[in-house]
This record gives structure tokens, sequence and C-alpha cells, in this order.
């Protein structure tokens, strides 16, 4: 049997539930498992800076508006 090209180089932590329920086992869980990143929110704040979000908003006039989408013909089969 051939080697495949792209092996996981860990396994996946144990997971409780199933379909849409599933999730990590929290007590089979290590802090070597997470993906802490104690500068997330200051990367956040640089990526992400209030006032870009604000000016986007406010560029656009008040009065203007986004035209409806039509709608959909159910009976189109």
């Amino acid at each position: 049997m051939t080697k495949q090209r792209n092996q996981p180089t860990a396994p996946a932590p144990p997971t409780l539930g199933e379909g849409c329920l599933a999730r990590y086992d929290p007590a089979a869980l290590a802090d070597t498992d997470g993906t802490e990143f104690p500068g997330a929110a200051e990367l956040w704040q640089q990526l992400n800076p209030p006032d870009a979000a604000s000016a986007q908003a406010s560029a656009a006039p008040a009065e203007t508006q986004i035209p409806a989408h039509p709608p959909t013909d159910r009976n189109s089969r």
C-alpha cells in the first residue's frame, strides 16, 4: 500500500455526542491540546480597528436604500 501524502501528525482528541452535537471531551483535553493565544485581543484590534467599521457604515447616506431581492418562484422545479 502506498503512503498517503497528507497524514496528520497528531490524533484528534476524543469526542462526545454524535452529528451536530459532537464536541471534544473536556475531561480528555490537556493544556497542550488547547489553542491558547494570549495576544488574540490585541491582534484583533490591530486587524479590525473600531474606526474602520464605523467609517464604512457612515459613508453611505442615510436615505440610501438597498433594493430587495425579487421573490422567488416556488413552482419552478
